[in-house]
């Protein structure tokens, strides 16, 4: 993770951010908040780099969910995007354009977790090639993985 730079945004792309230097620890949170700000079973969260962030488009609004912590969304589409504490700035992994070397390090909370999330990947696989191909006929408004000039595209309203 030496990338001098790293991108990423909301779902529609009316947040977007630039990070320069070298992201910090990864990892997955299951408390209860994190739950319900990832509407998931958990959080996956990088430490960001002090003074490391740019917010290029837009910037995100806050929830203070508790006395310390505020949680960072776009307020147009509701990604969740940021956990923010005294000890600084975490971004949801699934916000990097690339997150292909974000792999979690780490578990927080772990006592909190749902138990069955140790066997979720043991379920059967819905593997219908006809179910593919109608997905990938779907037009979508998701802002792509990269840096755009303009969005949303030309036509579509957010």
């Amino acid at each position: 993770m030496t990338e001098t730079y790293r991108t990423g945004g909301c779902q529609c792309g009316a947040v977007r951010f630039r990070i320069q230097g070298q992201l910090g620890r990864r990892s997955i949170c299951h408390c209860r908040m994190c739950q319900k700000q990832f509407g998931g079973f958990f959080s996956a969260l990088v430490t960001a780099p002090k003074d490391g962030v740019e917010w290029t488009r837009e910037q995100p609004s806050y929830f203070q969910s508790s006395v310390n912590i505020d949680r960072g969304f776009c307020r147009n589409c509701g990604t969740p995007m940021t956990y923010r504490h005294p000890g600084g700035l975490e971004i949801a992994i699934g916000t990097f354009d690339d997150r292909s070397d974000l792999a979690p390090q780490v578990q927080v909370n772990h006592g909190a977790r749902l138990a069955w999330v140790e066997t979720i990947f043991e379920q059967p696989i819905h593997d219908d090639p006809d179910y593919y191909s109608r997905q990938e006929a779907i037009i979508s408004f998701q802002h792509p993985d990269h840096e755009t000039d303009r969005w949303p595209q030309q036509g579509l309203k957010i």
